[in-house]
């Protein structure tokens, strides 16, 4: 059997003596695996290679970077051959421009961090591992970090990865570009520990690095007091970098070990960081000082310098050291639990481990909810103790998820916590998330045995057989999820397609379906949690209607749509992103959870209301921008934010193409709270000038002003024109949404007009723009994202061709659709694949440019 892999490679490449692979039969957790032999991995031809003989041997295949992993999930506990990334480790490239990098696997999370921020850029996922972990291991597990709670985990960087599939098949999922027109595998195979494919280059986006930082700690009497400052700061609007835990506990532990001057006497300690210009740092944390005394009489300690800020966060980062001078090990679990549940949950951990006799101790990211027990575990050889561990081990998931929180929010399931999975997801659930697993790796080569567990999966639903009268109207609008549950598996038995429509600002173009079913009755806010900044709303719930709700708490839904009566459901489903998402992040990002009926009737919940979530799959992302045609999105919870304090744009004219692309590229450069970069072409409402930028921020006063002060010393500097007045200038999101409003209502008019969206690699759209491919017609270019909105009357195939050259695509967004799709996708046999598994007669919401 290994003969075959030991002629395939050079000698040295490929591992088998015991002694060899005694390093890789572990990683950072307790499970234990010997694999049959390791390769190093030199190229990705050597992953198509190995994915194909072990297909051919039905051996398995575990994916292994630096062994940080804390949950099993790159032990081949079944054999196999690991195959082992850390010497795949190249930057493939670097383009500071377009703020975006394509890196290898094998890359360490911490080098590509200070490689890009010589640039003045950000990477923001940070795991305590980073200075080893890699960042093919990040995205397996999608990790997070302390900064996670302002600036998301790994899955809100991805655009594309190169991945090998089980078949040895090398495919591209997205890319440079945003918002490709295919399913969102790359938010899938993030966080899916390697079971769903091989990586083997990824693509990220890039922040500016915040110019400045600023650091506190702040000792509580108890953990509630903690708990309930944090609280409080979140409600005044305030969003600090990081904020970390630790309790009493764990201070005494970490202080006879580092001597870090630890408050040891109190309950509990918060580390609060913000981040951004130097202005803005003094009254950020003034007003944070002054939140947290009303919730305690003991010490605050502000950092004043550098010296002191690492003081601060020396004691937080010993956390592990100490435990393993205590203990000779220690059980580190990482579920997570909505904000507002923190306190509650830290006492019923508390009083299980007391119970059963343990040690427990904590330090965490308190801004996410996300929890980390350390259990210790004195004598790992003695039985009964880790019975009485493992017993604590699932007390503690159920009291997350008991709460409405996660099993794991950084640590991925592995091994260690699958058999936890039922805990979280309804046989059904488990179900799906098998159907993918299907359509990925049918062989289960794939790190098998990770994730999904044994039991506790049941086969899919059988479709209810209507009655031979059952009569059903064209028109459906279901007014509860149970309902429209009811109705959809009524028509599983029936050939009519079905087509799904909200407020039918984005579907009037699409062919007609035999049947339409409406959402405008699933409607209202089910759940508002101020507390943990989230909300839970019927897919027909019109955005302007839950903004104008939200506002009352000075909070609001960072999207903005062209059309008022715009439903949630049909801007998620269509992923329909404005420019704010330079500064909040798209779609993807802010959909926390989703109730959804598959076309075959199933009734799923996906994902949960909590920051981080790595149970499974990442189900949530597979239905922003399917168009509908993988099931019905009744509900949806989004992650919120607080309205900003202050927003202002510039809008410069420009007589010359050449120039105006100059200043984008040099404004590009320092934005850190713009919410919007648009090169607008013929647009009418600024100057008679042909061309003008709009740049929009929005914030905390000081951070608008210091970063619109340096928009004006750039001007100067390139003696660019000067900005029109502030007063008759409207916010860059704004003026979006009215083009956009304008320009579909002509190409809905018009026959002969149409409105399209291009999307490139942004270093690549100022070229784009400058070689005439636009013509005269009028346009509206988002340059920090790479998205060109573009009016056009003429044959589509060179735009089409032309995007493609740089790796883009064109897709319609309003007048005459094609009948076949623009852009093919390479994963598009999967997306195939996996809309048949769901919508065998294909009939549900049928989108002729996608599939």
């Amino acid at each position: 059997m290994l003969a075959s892999f030991s002629q395939a490679f050079p000698p040295g490449q490929l591992l088998t003596r015991p002694v060899e692979l005694l390093t890789y039969e572990v990683d950072a957790a307790n499970d234990r695996g010997t694999p049959h032999a390791v390769l190093l991995i030199r190229s990705v031809e050597d992953v198509q290679k190995a994915i194909r003989l072990a297909a051919e041997h039905g051996l398995p295949i575990v994916a292994r970077g630096a062994g940080t992993g804390l949950s099993g999930g790159a032990v081949a506990h079944q054999g196999g051959i690991i195959l082992e990334f850390s010497q795949f480790n190249r930057l493939l490239e670097f383009d500071p421009a377009g703020r975006s990098v394509i890196v290898q696997p094998g890359m360490v999370n911490l080098k590509l961090d200070e490689f890009v921020k010589k640039s003045g850029l950000y990477f923001p996922p940070d795991p305590a591992s980073g200075r080893s972990a890699t960042i093919g291991g990040n995205l397996a597990e999608n990790a997070g970090g302390p900064h996670c709670f302002k600036y998301g985990v790994t899955t809100n960087y991805v655009t594309g990865l190169q991945v090998v599939l089980a078949d040895g098949r090398l495919i591209q999922l997205g890319g440079r570009a945003l918002d490709y027109p295919e399913y969102d595998f790359c938010g899938l195979l993030t966080g899916s520990e390697g079971t769903l494919g091989i990586i083997t280059q990824a693509s990220f986006r890039l922040l500016r690095n915040p110019p400045a930082v600023k650091t506190m700690m702040a000792a509580f009497d108890t953990i509630a007091d903690a708990g309930n400052a944090v609280s409080a700061i979140i409600a005044r609007g305030l969003t600090p970098a990081t904020m970390e835990f630790m309790d009493q506990s764990m201070m005494g532990i970490i202080e006879s070990y580092a001597h870090a001057g630890l408050p040891t006497e109190a309950g509990a300690a918060l580390i609060i960081e913000v981040d951004g210009y130097p202005a803005s740092l003094d009254p950020q944390m003034e007003e944070i000082v002054g939140i947290v005394q009303g919730f305690t009489r003991r010490e605050i300690r502000v950092a004043q310098s550098a010296e002191e800020r690492d003081r601060i966060w020396y004691g937080r980062k010993s956390a592990a050291g100490a435990m393993a001078r205590l203990s000779p090990a220690y059980y580190l679990l990482d579920g997570t639990v909505p904000r507002s549940q923190l306190a509650d949950a830290l006492q019923a951990i508390n009083a299980v481990c007391h119970s059963l006799g343990l040690r427990v101790a904590y330090v965490f990211h308190a801004g996410d909810g996300n929890l980390h027990p350390f259990i210790l575990i004195e004598n790992p050889s003695d039985p009964t103790l880790m019975e009485r561990v493992h017993q604590a081990g699932r007390q503690v998931m159920e009291i997350c998820v008991g709460r409405g929180g996660s099993i794991t929010g950084e640590h991925g399931v592995g091994i260690e916590k699958r058999a936890f999975m039922p805990l979280m997801y309804s046989p059904l659930e488990l179900q799906v998330m098998q159907d993918i697993k299907n359509v990925f790796d049918p062989q289960n080569i794939l790190n098998p045995g990770k994730i999904l567990p044994a039991e506790g999966m049941r086969p899919a639903l059988e479709p209810a057989s209507p009655a031979p009268n059952l009569s059903l109207p064209s028109d459906l609008a279901p007014a509860t999820t149970e309902e429209a549950a009811e109705l959809l598996r009524a028509l599983t038995s029936q050939p009519a397609t079905l087509r799904i429509r909200g407020a039918g600002t984005k579907s009037t173009s699409l062919p007609p379906a035999v049947r339409t079913l409406a959402t405008h009755h699933l409607r209202g806010i089910y759940k508002y949690a101020l507390e943990d900044l989230y909300i839970t709303v019927g897919a027909g719930q019109p955005l302007q209607e839950l903004q104008a709700e939200l506002a009352r708490d000075n909070m609001w839904l960072p999207l903005i749509s062209p059309w008022p009566q715009s439903t949630l459901g049909g801007i998620t489903a269509t992923n329909y992103n404005a420019p704010l998402r330079m500064r909040y992040g798209g779609l993807r990002d802010l959909l926390l959870a989703a109730t959804v009926i598959l076309p075959d009737g199933r009734l799923i919940r996906a994902g949960r209301p909590v920051v981080k979530n790595v149970a499974g799959y990442d189900l949530p992302k597979l239905f922003v921008g399917s168009f509908g045609t993988l099931g019905l999105l009744t509900d949806l919870t989004f992650k919120l934010a607080p309205l900003p304090r202050a927003r202002r744009t510039l809008a410069i004219p420009f007589e010359s193409l050449p120039l105006a692309i100059e200043m984008g590229r040099a404004l590009l450069q320092i934005a850190l709270n713009a919410s919007a970069l648009l090169l607008c072409h013929n647009i009418t409402g600024l100057s008679t000038a042909p061309w003008h930028l709009v740049y929009s921020v929005e914030g905390l006063p000081q951070d608008v002003t210091a970063e619109i002060e340096q928009v004006h010393t750039i001007l100067r500097e390139h003696n660019a024109p000067a900005p029109l007045p502030e007063s008759a200038t409207p916010l860059g999101n704004d003026l979006w949404a009215a083009w956009m409003r304008t320009q579909t209502q002509i190409a809905q008019n018009n026959p002969a007009e149409r409105l399209l969206r291009l999307g490139l690699a942004p270093k690549d759209l100022p070229a784009f723009l400058q070689n005439g491919s636009t013509g005269t017609q009028p346009y509206m270019a988002d340059l920090a994202s790479g998205l060109l909105y573009l009016s056009w009357q003429t044959a589509l195939t060179p735009l089409v061709a032309r995007a493609r050259e740089l790796g883009g695509y064109l897709l319609p967004l309003a007048g005459e659709f094609p009948s076949e799709p623009l852009y093919q996708p390479e994963s598009l046999h999967l997306m195939r694949r996996l809309k048949a598994a769901w919508d065998a007669s294909l009939r549900f919401n049928p989108v002729p440019f996608l599939l």
